[in-house]
């Protein structure tokens, strides 16, 4: 296309061997083509494009120093790695990202040798590079062989515990591996807590530190004669400012801050630590997220996620709502909520605007705390909260909740305290794919005893389950709904609690029934709709309730119907399980009723949009019906001849 912009370096580039030629001069003019393509490519796809530009001279640098993929660079989290992948083979590809069939938005195993690690979470790269170098060490010998192990992590993603786990084990194990330091001062959200200030005060207090100033830090890398010299200039040093000392505590080498968008300090503090480099090193380079685009600077989540758009204005081309996002009512509602009880605060972690909780952290401030990447402490500062007599929210994504379950259960259930689970992007989730998508929680949570566990049919569900949330004082509770925008029924003014294990009938009908529970509520309408015209009129029911669950509604289903087909947006192992089982102890399945339980499949199914996975997962409108035909026996047009 005409509109795509000149790229005379990255031209000659098709994988990180062909930069071994280029200039430093070069590899500059290199990283501004890659910006550029970055820029064109995400336009027309929409996706995660801030973090990625705050790394491109880091990505051109690493790769003209490394060897990869012999020497294993982790992205953490790989949503920066697009110019990663542009650098790797794949830039013919880049305009497929996040499309079906297309590139993944974060790094991905299967996907390429050059992503020796997939990181769709936070805070696993140093682990993955301590575990590669231990590899190394001990004779491993994969396809491309393992050199030097090099983690690239954020400092939102510094942020959880799991990083300092694994500082803590590779200090302790002196393997020679790489940490650099991605410091943009925003991961999604603006970065909080005592490590983010300690951060901005070495930012502050030091000027950018070239490495012939390692007196502050990596004395390792001086020639043995200067080596004494500079241990007391050091300490003399530490008296004075903070230094990297947090860092060099844990046993790593320090050397920083230094500025990631220089990108002769970059080739020259990791050529020097690549050539001398025995033992752990962390390199702490700043950088700006968006860097290079204006809009994206300009942005409060500076480019974090973003729609396609036009490059020359940043303008986004978003598709107009029919209906408000689930994410939003939950979010007016808990404000409605905390407006009449002074009890009600929230719990996010790292994700405010994701989660709704932007509009209770403007509103009530004071009772509305973003933990960070932190799942863990903020389950169980949550629990705390309960058990201090408030009513907390914790408000977090499906897929990350699963990195606080510990907590989950033993310090929210066995102590029963009342914390209410709001838990966005339940079911699959598009763009995202894999490991973003909400699949496990109805399995994890239904098993605990004295959870309730609710599922909104749509958005005025949804408000219903939120007030009931806050009426359950005596033991936890959790409701669940998906990305994007409801049904588009009409909202009652306010919640209104609910019944406790009850669901509700939505049509009567004979010889099957199909009892769903969540948002493919509307799909199961549909189907039935499609398949009155054959003459076959099922019943349709909302469970709301995986937990406890509507005995006598389930019973009279099955006592008054040939089959009994239950629907979720959720793993086996869930709500169908626990039906299941309800009928098997009441010796249903004595009698003859025919059940069938719509999960999604046993797989990980890649990204597409909603809709199509959903028809990848057969849970769509077209595939209740089949199942209906089929356990009532009915032959469909094209099947069954002769």
């Amino acid at each position: 296309m005409s509109d795509r912009p000149e790229t005379p370096i990255l031209d000659r580039v098709a994988v990180p061997a062909d930069m071994k030629t280029l200039s430093d001069r070069e590899l500059e003019q290199l990283a501004h083509d890659v910006r550029a393509e970055t820029i064109s490519a995400v336009s027309e796809t929409g996706g995660h494009l801030g973090a990625g530009l705050g790394v491109v001279e880091l990505t051109v640098a690493l790769h003209a120093v490394f060897d990869a993929p012999k020497d294993r660079i982790v992205w953490d989290v790989g949503h920066q790695c697009y110019p990663h992948k542009i650098l790797t083979g794949r830039r013919d590809r880049i305009r497929t990202l996040r499309c079906e069939g297309g590139l993944s938005g974060f790094t991905k195993r299967s996907e390429s040798p050059f992503d020796p690690f997939g990181a769709g979470h936070s805070s696993t790269s140093i682990s993955a590079a301590l575990g590669f170098s231990v590899a190394r060490d001990l004779g491993g010998a994969p396809e491309h062989g393992i050199g030097d192990a090099v983690a690239v992590i954020g400092d939102g993603s510094m942020s959880a515990g799991m990083a300092f786990e694994a500082m803590n084990n590779a200090g302790h194990l002196n393997r020679r591996l790489f940490v650099i330091l991605n410091d943009n001062d925003m991961s999604i959200a603006p970065p909080v807590g005592a490590l983010s200030s300690y951060l901005s005060r070495l930012y502050a207090e030091e000027p950018f530190q070239e490495l012939k100033a390692a007196a502050k830090g990596a004395v390792s890398l001086l020639p043995e004669p200067f080596q004494e010299g500079a241990r007391r200039a050091k300490e003399m040093v530490k008296s004075m400012t903070v230094g990297g000392t947090l860092f060099e505590e844990l046993g790593f080498s320090y050397v920083g801050p230094i500025d990631g968008h220089d990108m002769d300090s970059l080739l020259s503090v990791l050529r020097t630590v690549h050539d001398r480099a025995t033992g752990p090193m962390l390199i702490h380079v700043i950088t700006k997220k968006g860097k290079g685009y204006a809009p994206a600077e300009a942005a409060r989540d500076r480019g974090h996620a973003t729609a396609k758009f036009d490059v020359a204005s940043g303008k986004q081309h978003k598709a107009p709502s029919n209906a408000p996002s689930y994410t939003s009512v939950f979010g007016k509602e808990l404000v409605r909520l905390a407006t009449e009880d002074g009890k009600v605060c929230a719990v996010t972690a790292a994700m405010p605007d994701g989660t709704g909780l932007n509009l209770m952290a403007e509103r009530y401030p004071s009772r509305c705390f973003d933990v960070g990447i932190a799942e863990q402490h903020g389950v169980t500062f949550a629990a705390a909260l309960a058990a201090g007599g408030m009513k907390p929210f914790c408000a977090m994504y499906s897929t990350f909740l699963q990195r606080g379950y510990d907590q989950v259960v033993h310090d929210v259930a066995v102590q029963r305290l009342p914390v209410r689970f709001a838990i966005d992007r339940a079911g699959l989730v598009g763009a995202d794919g894999a490991t973003h998508a909400g699949s496990f929680d109805i399995a994890f949570l239904a098993n605990l005893p004295d959870m309730v566990l609710m599922a909104a049919a749509d958005e005025a569900e949804l408000m219903h389950m939120i007030a009931t949330a806050h009426s359950i004082n005596d033991r936890p509770s959790a409701f669940r709904y998906p990305r994007g925008e409801g049904v588009g029924v009409e909202l009652p003014e306010k919640g209104e609690v609910l019944e406790i294990g009850k669901g509700r009938m939505i049509r009567e009908g004979a010889r099957v029934a199909i009892l769903s529970f969540g948002t493919r509520l509307a799909e199961a309408e549909a189907a039935a709709e499609a398949l009155s015209a054959r003459g076959i009129t099922p019943s349709v029911a909302d469970a709301r309730f995986a937990k406890p669950l509507d005995r006598d509604l389930i019973l009279s289903l099955a006592e008054n119907h040939e089959a009994l087909i239950t629907i979720e947006e959720g793993a086996v192992g869930g709500f169908g399980s626990h039906v299941a089982q309800l009928l098997a102890e009441e010796g249903v399945f004595d009698t003859g009723l025919k059940f069938r339980s719509m999960v999604l499949p046993d797989t990980f199914i890649d990204h597409a949009s909603p809709a199509r996975m959903y028809e990848d997962a057969k849970l769509s409108a077209k595939d209740i019906e089949a199942k209906v035909l089929d356990v009532l026996g009915v032959a469909q047009i094209g099947e069954k001849r002769a």
